[in-house]
């Protein structure tokens, strides 16, 4: 039950997952104890981040929404690396965890999407007989589409491209299947993907076909939906419930192989992405062109960007002006196509 005890705790002293049993690999089950947030937010974490070459500014849109970094090494660290590189499956051993980040619930607004959701599991399991099956899921998007949860929640429920829908609703992806999720991860301008794994509320499953247009539970006796209720690869809640059966536990920004093509074994492939390459390569590539008064403005949106203060959208737009699309197409081109050489003599050079 929710006491008023539990009620009156600030928000870095509810603890996410203090005295849960947690399995997230479906085999084995270990204990995450995160009342000592020193443990968990020790120094290994900034060690980790700078090895990989990506500083605390890389992740600046996650801690201003209340995300801490997990420390590298840690029980709660480790766990869910390994049960994310397991649900890789033949592409874990080319993918590599840059950094961890977890909700703290820090914030009016991120302590509320917390309570609601403890609200709701317990009444899910109250309804289910004391039990509200909780499971892990991951849910995969843009850089932006993540801030976009962790910042005000689920917002947009759709079907699934190539006729996969089953349902309309927040689809995710149990454990053991999150290489599901992670096709749907586009990488950002830092040449990273992320991932949400979250707590959802399952409460009693019913399986929605593929292809079901449904888009609510189709009795009161179900609260959720999945495709195969002895091995379900999707979780399906409902729009009603988005915001209330899910929680967002953790941010886990990793690298890995191009998925395009990628067969998931749902009959389904990841269409071709159109050619891109990280702002800082483009930027670099760019000085070798354009004058020094318009990298300077170039540099400045980026800075804005990085610093949460213009949309993704509006830097890309603005660069676009300022340096023109001819000659952002051919570099994109070239360095696609592995071809591009460009010597300093070049710069100056028109398009």
């Amino acid at each position: 039950m929710l006491t008023n005890q539990y009620l009156e705790k600030t928000p870095h002293q509810i603890p996410i997952f203090q005295g849960e049993q947690v399995d997230i690999e479906d085999k084995g089950s270990v204990v995450i104890d995160n009342n000592n947030d020193d443990k968990i937010l020790d120094s290994d974490a900034d060690n980790s981040v700078a090895n990989s070459g990506y500083s605390d500014s890389s992740f600046g849109d996650f801690t201003r929404n209340g995300m801490l970094k997990v420390g590298e090494g840690s029980l709660e660290h480790n766990t869910i690396t390994r049960s994310f590189l397991e649900g890789m499956r033949n592409r874990g051993k080319d993918t590599k965890i840059v950094a961890i980040h977890k909700n703290s619930a820090s914030g009016s607004a991120g302590r509320a999407r917390w309570l609601t959701f403890r609200i709701f599991t317990e009444a899910v399991s109250q309804k289910s007989g004391g039990d509200a099956n909780l499971r892990f899921g991951w849910f995969g998007g843009s850089r932006e589409k993540i801030c976009q949860v962790i910042s005000h929640g689920f917002s947009l429920c759709s079907e699934t491209a190539n006729g996969e829908s089953h349902g309309f609703g927040i689809s995710l992806s149990p454990p053991k299947f999150c290489i599901d999720s992670a096709a749907s991860a586009t990488v950002d301008e830092n040449g990273l993907r992320h991932m949400l794994l979250c707590r959802v509320v399952m409460g009693k499953m019913e399986v929605i076909p593929a292809g079901s247009k449904q888009f609510q539970p189709s009795s009161t006796e179900f609260d959720s939906g999945v495709d195969n209720l002895e091995e379900p690869r999707k979780f399906i809640v409902w729009s009603a419930f988005m915001n209330s059966h899910i929680f967002p536990a953790y941010i886990i920004s990793f690298q890995a192989p191009c998925f395009n093509g990628l067969n998931t074994n749902l009959g389904r492939s990841v269409r071709p992405s159109s050619p891109w390459m990280s702002f800082p390569a483009l930027l670099s590539i760019l000085s070798r062109f354009l004058e020094p008064s318009k990298m300077a403005l170039i540099f400045k949106f980026y800075d804005d960007f990085r610093k949460n203060k213009i949309s993704r959208l509006t830097l890309i737009r603005k660069v676009r002006q300022i340096s023109g699309d001819r000659l952002l197409a051919a570099i994109i081109r070239n360095c696609t196509n592995k071809q591009l050489v460009i010597g300093r003599s070049n710069r100056g050079r028109k398009y």
